[in-house]
């Protein structure tokens, strides 16, 4: 065991701190620095010198680093609030938009679906809603009318506005009623006036639905040529009794012009009521002489024309069952007269 492992004799003074590698990184006193300072050791001349602290030299200047103008540096788009508003605003500009297009989808859908099942004709059978007359009514409704299912999209507009014209004219010849109505309390002898403003009212309420406005709603639901033609026919007319409304020639029954300034002398009150009439006159005229130019130029875009007017309305003439039945009827007893009349 001796010959792996020795130990100091008890004799021997050993110093751990003679140890070489311990003595090797002993102080020097040459270097004065406290952590290596040893207060025992006797061969130190004295304790090392004071620290000085150097004093920190002046740090340099900041520099502003340059402006980049490079297409990459980022901008300022405002602050976090204002951002969030305009994509809150734009979020809900989407959802309105959104919701409007699945509105008018849904809205083509059922037009496509009621086109399609009228074309066929196995689809339910439409009922006419036109006038509007409450269920009790022993009269039902004596047209079909849908501006929004029947009409293109390009002419919805101009037909609505047709309808509404219809309906302004049906309350100027009311309002002649009432003025007409007016002037004969103040003057008796304006009996004939009213009588034919009661007249124009009961005969030209329905007639101007049927005569003009159902020829222009099936011209441009059908593109028909014919309907167009009839109605230029008609409207033309209307509007020529219109420019005769406005004027009031005395006794016809209109309160015009010059029916308002004569009733101006009687009553005050009664003029007024005329002349108002007469205001409504004058633009139902205008309004009338505008509308037929917007038809004849919409016309003029469907490709309509004479030609195919004549053949419609020929085609419409010897498809009716009637006039069919007539023709065969008069030309049977034309034959049987002349048969007679060779014996």
């Amino acid at each position: 065991m001796s010959k792996y492992t020795s130990f100091p004799e008890p004799s021997d003074d050993h110093n751990p701190f003679q140890d070489p590698s311990v003595t090797q990184h002993s102080s020097n006193t040459d270097y004065p620095t406290l952590d290596l300072y040893n207060p025992f050791d006797t061969r130190a001349p004295g304790p090392p010198p004071p620290y000085e602290a150097t004093p920190p030299s002046a740090p340099p200047p900041a520099q502003t680093p340059p402006i980049r103008t490079t297409p990459t540096e980022p901008r300022n788009y405002g602050s976090y609030g204002t951002q969030q508003s305009a994509v809150n605003a734009t979020t809900a500009d989407l959802l309105r938009k959104q919701e409007e297009l699945e509105r008018k989808a849904k809205e083509l859908e059922r037009r496509e679906r009621e086109l399609d099942s009228h074309a066929r004709g196995t689809g339910s059978s439409r009922q006419n809603n036109w006038p509007p007359l409450p269920s009790f009514c022993p009269v039902g409704p004596c047209f079909y009318q849908d501006i929004n299912v029947e009409i293109n999209q390009r002419f919805q507009r101009t037909v609505t506005i047709m309808y509404y014209f219809w309906m302004f004219s049906a309350g100027t010849l009311i309002f002649n009623l009432i003025s007409c109505l007016a002037l004969f309390c103040v003057d008796v002898q304006n009996g004939v006036g009213l009588g034919l403003a009661i007249l124009w009212l009961v005969l030209f309420t329905p007639c101007s639905f049927v005569c003009w406005y159902r020829p222009v709603y099936k011209a441009f639901r059908s593109d028909s040529s014919f309907n167009f033609f009839a109605f230029f026919f008609i409207f033309f007319a209307q509007v020529i009794l219109y420019i005769i409304m406005t004027i009031g020639i005395p006794g016809w029954g209109f309160s015009g012009w010059i029916v308002g300034l004569y009733a101006l002398k009687k009553k005050v009150a009664v003029g007024v009521i005329m002349l108002m009439n007469a205001v409504l006159f004058t633009a139902q005229a205008a309004m009338g002489v505008v509308m037929l130019k917007k038809v004849h130029s919409l016309y003029r875009q469907t490709g309509a024309s004479f030609q195919k007017a004549q053949a419609e309305f020929a085609t419409e003439v010897f498809s009716n069952q009637a006039v069919r039945q007539a023709t065969a009827n008069a030309t049977a007893s034309a034959a049987q007269g002349a048969f007679t009349g060779a014996r």
